[in-house]
């Protein structure tokens, strides 16, 4: 049985669990995310959702995030139906990040919705301000391991992100684009 049909045959009891977790305040809530960040099987993925559902600005349905993903400032992360988050991943919603439907993200990737300001040479960068930038992921996007996708990226609709890519540039829709920084290699339309 695939994640799809497991999640709609449970999706009653999930909701339960959705809104019992609601009852407690939103700081225990992230807590507990964070604790069972590594827990693994079907246990994890369900408390992950159940508890990223009641935390994030919008969640759909049957979204995976496995074990040992690090996720910062939940409640602006938008992600959509059939997303799956793989291990190793590290999500920074500073800035918000939406995540459309049908979209993969492979082990190890780094989505940033922050950069660092380094204009003013009297100040050391680390201790300059944030840029905050938005970054969308559209739907039926698939996106290769420990690729990073850079504060106010936008990755479009069927878009293919090569492993080991740097996103610096928005790509169109149906491009495959790989490298550092990540270049277009083809479209999938031919």
């Amino acid at each position: 049985m695939r994640g799809r049909e497991k999640f709609e045959k449970y999706y009653k009891i999930i909701l339960i669990l959705y809104y019992m977790v609601n009852y407690l305040p939103k700081a225990i809530r992230k807590k507990i995310l964070v604790w069972f960040r590594n827990t693994t099987g079907n246990k994890g993925l369900v408390l992950r959702y159940v508890l990223l559902k009641s935390l994030a600005k919008s969640m759909g349905k049957n979204v995976s995030v496995h074990p040992s993903v690090f996720l910062f400032h939940v409640e602006n992360l938008t992600i959509g139906n059939n997303v799956s988050l793989h291990p190793m991943c590290y999500i920074d919603a500073a800035g918000e990040i939406f995540i459309g439907n049908d979209v993969s993200i492979a082990n190890g990737c780094t989505i940033m919705s922050s950069t660092h300001n380094y204009e003013d040479l009297n100040i050391p960068i680390k201790d300059q301000k944030e840029t905050l930038k938005k970054v969308i992921i559209y739907d039926n996007v698939w996106i290769g391991a420990r690729a990073t996708i850079l504060a106010g990226i936008n990755i479009k609709s069927g878009a293919i992100v090569g492993a080991n890519s740097v996103v610096t540039k928005e790509t169109n829709e149906n491009e495959i684009v790989a490298g550092c920084p990540a270049k277009v290699i083809k479209n999938r339309q031919g």
